[in-house]
């Protein structure tokens, strides 16, 4: 980590030189548009000083790029999450999210004749369940409901509550599971106003 460290600040100087020549700007010029004095600026790009955010931000602004291109910031890595299905009484769950936190996704896939006797069951958290295909029972305290494909349901899993496969062939459901108790916060665009 060190190491990663040091290569990333070794790597700044060159950097901050070639970004300023490329834009013809000289050390004076760039001196005045950003505060900092040529001797400084000068210390920086022949890696005699080492670079600070308060000395990187005033240039990244002087030449309009992201902090990102003066540190040569690492590429993001792999964004997608490798799924690892799990089976729990017949229940498929593929995990959506692959780090650990608040909130937990999933995909669940209940097959046709998949326990059907319900058990409500209660515990700390909070859930969000969305029908992708097929038909889910779902039983929440006194409800008692079928949802089919583009429905969503969300509650407490501190009532008593239990869902299950209600119809002939599989029903695929995302999850967003709160461990703590956190409401999900869904993001939507505010309705549009006649007119």
């Amino acid at each position: 980590m060190a190491d990663d460290l040091e290569d990333v600040l070794t790597a700044v100087p060159p950097r901050l030189r070639r970004i300023r020549k490329q834009r013809g700007v000289t050390l004076a010029a760039l001196a005045e548009a950003t505060g900092i004095s040529v001797s400084t600026l000068s210390r920086l790009e022949s890696g005699q000083r080492r670079p600070s955010l308060e000395l990187l931000l005033p240039i990244a602004r002087a030449h309009q790029v992201p902090l990102d291109e003066l540190v040569g910031a690492p590429p993001v890595g792999d964004p997608r999450v490798r799924l690892r299905p799990t089976v729990h009484g017949g229940v498929t769950f593929a995990p959506l999210t692959g780090q650990p936190g608040p909130v937990a996704a999933f995909k669940m896939t209940i097959p046709a004749g998949a326990k059907t006797e319900p058990e409500l069951r209660t515990h700390e958290g909070y859930e969000w369940l969305y029908v992708l295909s097929g038909r889910l029972r779902l039983m929440l305290a006194e409800h008692d409901i079928v949802m089919r494909a583009g429905e969503a349901a969300e509650f407490d899993t501190r009532l008593p509550h239990w869902f299950g496969n209600a119809g002939d062939g599989p029903v695929e459901v995302l999850s967003l599971f709160g461990r703590q108790g956190e409401r999900m916060h869904v993001r939507a665009a505010p309705p549009r106003k006649a007119g």
